[in-house]
């Protein structure tokens, strides 16, 4: 079912450079291309979540999770259709090793693989005989590790899932490749949301959401890369609202931001050393983003009810 037009041009003529993306600091000039604008590509969603790319299909998929669907829009064409419906009110997605979806399902509280048939496979849904509270999001390591965080959030009503009680602290965890067992890598973040890996695999940053500030945290990854040591605290959010993020080629992190005053909602970039390089203005909070098109440069903001992209000069870093 197709659900929008292909295009949606915008109210008045773009001027390049676009004035909504926004140097902080002179290390976001060389990321910053002056001939690029912000594009929306797609609405007509609730509450937009875990975009993931397609390179094969050339298409994008995300979540809108109080419509329980997943929305698929086709770079070629430009239309936008059902995906999946119901999802169980899928939030964040990513791709394993092979090319599949992984998804974080509210309902049913789960961590699950759609198969190249199209099938099903539950890989978590349970810690020690108790259910998971509801996955928020998830990304997977390159040695097919699959890594999630499990807050409460998806069962605190029925906005977004079905309301029910948390029977587990929230968690990060680790879905082992081989054996498919689940462990506790992290059970002292506040709110765990969005996590990515950094280039080199050797740290894992984690929104910390419940935190007030919020906060981005360092996790040292060790064990051969199956367990995470100490951690540090990468940025303070200040009066901003960090969500979901992808890591560039060079290390910088691309967080979704928003809430309290307008002039926050877009997406504030973050060097490796925390230093807040730049950001990108944009009419609605962004939750969630990915990195996609043909060679990965192209920015995919899951933006509240609509789809924002944008050309940069970088790429995102393999695995997100």
């Amino acid at each position: 079912m197709r659900i929008t037009e292909s295009t949606l041009a915008p109210a008045d003529p773009v001027r390049y450079p676009d004035a909504r993306v926004q140097a902080l600091s002179p290390r976001f000039d060389k990321y910053h291309l002056p001939l690029a604008a912000i594009d929306r590509i797609a609405t007509g969603s609730r509450w937009s979540e875990g975009p993931v790319w397609f390179g094969d299909g050339r298409y994008l998929l995300w979540s809108d999770i109080p419509n329980n669907r997943i929305l698929r829009w086709d770079e070629e064409s430009g239309h936008t259709t059902v995906f999946r419906s119901p999802s169980n009110h899928a939030n964040g997605n990513t791709r394993d090793r092979q090319g599949r979806l992984i998804s974080c399902e509210h309902g049913g509280r789960r961590v699950t693989r759609t198969e190249y048939d199209g099938g099903i496979t539950v890989l978590a849904d349970s810690f020690g005989g108790k259910p998971l509270n509801s996955p928020n999001d998830v990304v997977v390591k390159s040695d097919g590790s699959i890594w999630f965080t499990d807050p409460p959030f998806g069962i605190a009503g029925y906005y977004q899932g079905e309301k029910a009680q948390p029977e587990l602290p929230e968690r990060i965890y680790r879905i082992d490749p081989d054996t498919g067992r689940l462990d506790v890598v992290a059970d002292d973040v506040s709110g765990p949301n969005g996590l990515a890996f950094s280039p080199d695999e050797e740290v894992l940053y984690v929104i910390e959401s419940r935190t007030r500030p919020r906060r981005i945290r360092a996790f040292q990854v060790s064990n051969g890369g199956k367990a995470l040591g100490e951690s540090r605290v990468l940025a303070d959010a200040g009066p901003g609202t960090p969500d979901g993020f992808r890591v560039d080629v060079d290390g910088n992190l691309w967080c979704g931001w928003g809430m309290g005053t307008p002039e926050l909602d877009g997406v504030r970039v973050f060097a490796p050393d925390g230093e807040p390089i730049g950001h990108i203005s944009l009419p609605e909070r962004c939750a969630n983003l990915c990195f996609g098109g043909r060679h990965r440069n192209r920015l995919f903001m899951a933006s509240c009810t609509s789809i924002y992209a944008l050309y940069v000069n970088t790429q995102g870093a393999p695995g997100g």
